[in-house]
């Protein structure tokens, strides 16, 4: 058997390779985005990237009741867009295993939230599986095709950024057969008319029952006796180091976490002296293990916010024995670099909306992806974020309200396809005023350049139609619709400065790829000429990387070796010194 080292997402796709799904729907985001990445590379799953979370959680239910086996995969915020479809499929159910794949983000190393996805799976009543690293995301998403197929609705399999991204050594299997769908009419199962939906609910309670008995004996959840002083009651990555932390203590580590295995949790906690329940974000588990009259410590010793990394554990264990915490000295290596601000890339397209915008008096709502960097000195052109499409819909929001100042609404071009087109359209239909600019940069960057609708190729490689943002809005009714190349700094102020003076709504576009995927020079690199500079430093209020100071009453130079020759420096400085 070949064993190859994986990480958790790499796994993910080998085991839903292996468990025979046929296809597989997502939207990329972090830490998710390499489970279809990977899948994509095998060649007999249908793989895509749909435009949204919602869109791909129907597309998979739809193939599951046809009797296919099917996979979805999103980050953490994505399953609040997905939230709707997954509600009612819990209660019509699926034929084909369906296993939903959430990555959570302890710590929001890459999120806007730490939400926990165990609160919608406790609200949707569907199973979660966790598994804690790369061998048993391999072994768990089988089995969570099983699963759904043995109770006839979906399966939740909750990852972190650790187990995700983490390396394992892995031993690889064989496909299995992957059924195409061949959906069979059942109108009092899959149509949740009032009449049926009563039924389909009592159906639901009497499967959680089920479920949780059989939690009980799932090898899935593992017990490791190693005394009976403490015992620790887990689940995921914080089972594996609670046993290096612990030592002496016995572990029993959840890895089908809801339904909760009643029977399971009194068993082991009547052999132990004391207690502790150790979870990542809120006490889900703890407040269970509560409920079934079982004393336990939980929060008041285990941080709520944050990874449950092995230091924030040793933290932890001081706190159980009566201890203060060792504060953790910076890593010596790391202690001496100079700070490392989050910034836009050089020569990024998106530095010449936002340096436009610093011209003008305006309030910008933003929206999630690299273009959300505006809102960092020296652009500092963002004074909102919420969430993806929230750059159009908070914007007109605001100048509904009656905000004096001009409004301008920013969505990426993923995002407009994604969940933007909603706004755009509001927007036109309730007359509103706000100028709405698309950053249109040929790819869904920040997550690593995967496809969309609006690049011409699939997931797979498959040149496919286009679609047309200046279209889709011309469509909406859109009247006022400008595209400018960003690179060009005149251009966008005149665009901007006629955009911010009309009477009706404009919409622009500010179209140029993304420099990283392109990996390509722009042009000639510029150089300063320190005879003609006269220190002003103008070109640095840009804020690219490739324009250094040395010292405050020095001139700018350029690095030659980050500079992709843009030429906005160079278009900023009124001496010619560059």
């Amino acid at each position: 058997m070949e064993r190859r080292l994986l990480s958790g997402n790499e796994a993910l796709a080998q085991g839903a390779w292996e468990g025979g799904v046929r296809v597989a729907f997502g939207y990329p985001g972090t830490p998710s985005t390499e489970i279809l990445e990977n899948l994509a590379k095998y060649g007999d799953v249908y793989c895509e990237w749909s435009p949204n979370e919602k869109v791909a959680m129907e597309a998979a239910a739809g193939a599951s009741m046809g009797g296919a086996r099917s996979l979805v995969t999103m980050k953490l915020v994505g399953l609040n867009v997905a939230a709707d479809p997954l509600m009612t499929l819990s209660y019509i159910g699926v034929v084909g295993g369906m296993v939903i794949v959430v990555a959570d983000d302890p710590g929001q190393y890459s999120s806007q939230t730490e939400q926990d996805t165990r609160h919608y799976a406790r609200l949707a009543k569907v199973p979660v599986l966790e598994p804690a690293n790369a061998v048993e995301c391999l072994e768990f998403i089988k089995r969570g095709f099983e699963l759904s197929e043995e109770y006839g609705c979906p399966v939740i399999l909750r990852t972190t950024t650790c187990v995700s991204h983490s390396r394992f050594l892995c031993s690889l299997g064989e496909r299995g057969i992957a059924k195409d769908a061949n959906f069979e009419r059942n109108p009092s199962r899959f149509c949740p008319l009032p009449i049926w939906g009563r039924k389909l609910r009592r159906d639901v309670e009497d499967r959680m029952v089920r479920q949780s008995q059989a939690a009980d004996t799932s090898s899935l959840n593992k017990e490791y006796v190693r005394g009976t002083g403490l015992g620790i009651i887990t689940a995921s990555v914080c089972g594996l180091h609670c046993l290096d932390i612990f030592p002496e203590a016995s572990v029993l580590k959840l890895g089908w976490s809801w339904p909760f295995p009643d029977q399971l949790l009194k068993d082991f906690a009547s052999r132990m002296d004391r207690v502790v329940v150790i979870e990542e974000g809120d006490p889900i588990l703890e407040e269970h293990v509560k409920s079934l009259g079982i004393p336990c410590v939980g929060k008041e010793v285990v941080p709520r916010c944050g990874e449950l990394t092995p230091t924030v554990l040793r933290g932890v264990k001081a706190r159980l024995e009566g201890k203060e915490p060792e504060v953790v000295a910076p890593v010596a290596d790391a202690a001496d670099l100079p700070g490392r601000p989050p910034m836009l890339c050089a020569g990024c397209p998106h530095r010449g909306i936002f340096y436009g915008l610093t011209k003008y008096d305006v309030v910008v709502t933003g929206d999630i992806g690299c273009y959300s960097l505006g809102v960092f000195p020296p652009l500092s052109r963002t004074d909102a974020l919420l969430c993806m499409g929230g750059g159009f819909t908070l914007a007109h929001g605001l100048s509904q309200a009656g905000e004096k100042r001009p409004v301008v609404g920013i969505v990426g071009d993923s995002t407009f396809f994604h969940s933007g087109i909603t706004g755009l359209l509001n927007m036109v239909y309730n007359r509103g005023k706000a100028v709405l600019i698309v950053v249109d940069n040929r790819t869904t960057a920040m997550t690593g350049h995967q496809e969309h609708p609006g690049t011409g190729r699939t997931l797979m490689g498959e040149a496919t139609s286009e679609a047309s943002i200046e279209a889709i809005a011309s469509a909406c009714g859109v009247k006022r619709i400008k595209v400018v190349n960003p690179y060009d700094l005149a251009a966008v102020d005149r665009v901007l400065k006629e955009s911010l003076g009309a009477e009706e709504m404009t919409l622009v576009i500010s179209r140029a790829p993304c420099v990283l995927k392109e990996r390509r020079l722009l042009g000639e690199k510029p150089v300063v000429d320190e005879s003609k500079c006269k220190r002003c430093k103008a070109c640095l209020k840009l804020g690219c990387p490739a324009l250094e100071l040395k010292d405050s009453a020095g001139c700018p130079s350029v690095n030659s070796a980050l500079c992709v020759g843009c030429g906005m420096c160079v278009q900023t400085c009124k001496f010619g010194a560059l």
